[in-house]
């Protein structure tokens, strides 16, 4: 079937079943890929509670977008990434996460066009020997929900109602952020060797996690901030009045906040093991009882997050201490941490002119306590950055 608008923008339809696909299979994540790579990326089961913003959200951390075309009737929706790369990085992201919007699955493939066409009234000829057959706008929208049926975020002489914000730049790059846990996401599929570990399905929306099971006598906002902020940037703590041994972290987005129920479920901290579980409230009010570090300078994915992603994981008996003193030796740093528990080996290295440093605790747990009560605190007159490690021994000459 083919759709002619009299906003002069004729799309074809009648060949997006016909092409051959393969399908690939995932984690779980299924998606059709057409056999030539195109900038126009065809979704299925669009449902009518999915508007144009929801899939625009879910496409834009991938690049501009810039064109959409919703078909209700079939459930299914074009649309069109700035460039190539862009759809193919969408995709290829898509193979391990299942992209949900409002509780439904949606699936994407290459569309069979290279291109969404927008045609001025004097080429409508030459378009109706290309996109055979045409249907008037009346019968379209009996077809499809009312409303708008095509966007070009591109042409600025289409009516006001068809545009943009006035505000937009060429193509419509900065859509809400209502997935805030794609943001980056092609960088974050790359960090984990191009998909995501196993368990995490980059699409939680909580940012809001709960602890429970600590230690109220030694646990404080600032040693949580030292161990959530491992797994992104946390935004305020809350411990609860009438439960000292729970508290609330809001982490900087959903994404990070799957990252931190993932890999701190069950770790022992303080003698105790620790219950980490999504929050029914989305965020925490801001009060007197509340610490806040969204503009904490000890937030660890302010810059190079591709990088802290990659060193994600659960607790390690081996910790990895950076920005130390130039001058500093072995023996300090043992000296520093010892009271922590028992240090097995160390190991002090210097990587692109910076000195950094390995240490193997001999439990989980002594390293956990050594990361939360050390992280950020000052040796030598620097203030030291401490993370697990994913090295399982220390290799003496290396």
């Amino acid at each position: 079937m083919s759709l002619m608008f009299n906003v002069n923008v004729v799309v074809d339809f009648s060949t997006e079943w016909a092409l051959s696909c393969v399908l690939f299979m995932n984690g779980g994540a299924g998606w059709f890929k057409m056999t030539e790579p195109s900038k126009v990326i065809h979704v299925r089961n669009v449902g009518h509670e999915i508007s144009e913003n929801d899939l625009l959200q879910l496409f834009q951390p991938f690049g501009v977008i810039t064109k959409l075309v919703m078909l209700r009737a079939k459930n299914q929706a074009l649309l069109q990434m700035q460039d190539v790369p862009s759809a193919i990085n969408a995709l290829q992201f898509y193979t391990n996460v299942q992209p949900t919007i409002r509780g439904r699955n949606v699936y994407v493939q290459f569309s069979s066009h290279q291109e969404l066409t927008t045609m001025d009234q004097n080429s409508q000829g030459r378009g109706d020997e290309v996109f055979k057959p045409l249907f008037s706008i009346s019968y379209a929208r009996a077809l499809l929900q009312p409303g708008l049926l095509f966007r070009d975020f591109t042409n600025p002489n289409l009516p006001s109602e068809q545009k943009g914000r006035s505000s937009q730049p060429a193509g419509y790059g900065d859509v809400g952020v209502a997935y805030p846990q794609m943001a980056n996401a092609t960088a974050i599929a790359a960090a984990f060797g191009g998909g995501l570990p196993p368990g995490i399905s980059g699409t939680n929306d909580r940012c809001t996690v709960l602890v429970s099971n600590l230690n109220p006598d030694r646990v404080d906002e600032d040693k949580l901030f030292n161990l959530f902020s491992l797994y992104g940037n946390i935004v305020r703590i809350k411990f609860l009045r009438n439960k000292p041994d729970h508290a609330l972290v809001q982490m900087g987005d959903g994404f990070q906040a799957e990252l931190a129920v993932h890999f701190l479920k069950g770790a022992m901290l303080f003698g105790k093991r620790l219950e980490v579980n999504f929050s029914k409230h989305p965020n925490i009010t801001q009060g007197a009882d509340t610490h806040e570090y969204v503009n904490s300078n000890l937030n660890r994915f302010n810059r190079n997050a591709a990088k802290n992603y990659r060193y994600c994981c659960s607790p390690t008996k081996m910790i990895h201490l950076s920005t130390l003193p130039q001058d500093i030796s072995e023996e300090e740093i043992v000296s520093h941490l010892e009271e922590h528990g028992t240090i097995v080996n160390t190991k002090l290295f210097e990587m692109n002119g910076k000195k950094q440093a390995l240490v193997l605790f001999e439990t989980e747990e002594q390293a956990t306590e050594a990361v939360v009560c050390k992280h950020a605190s000052s040796l030598a007159g620097s203030i030291i950055r401490i993370s697990f490690s994913q090295l399982q021994s220390i290799r003496e000459n290396s």
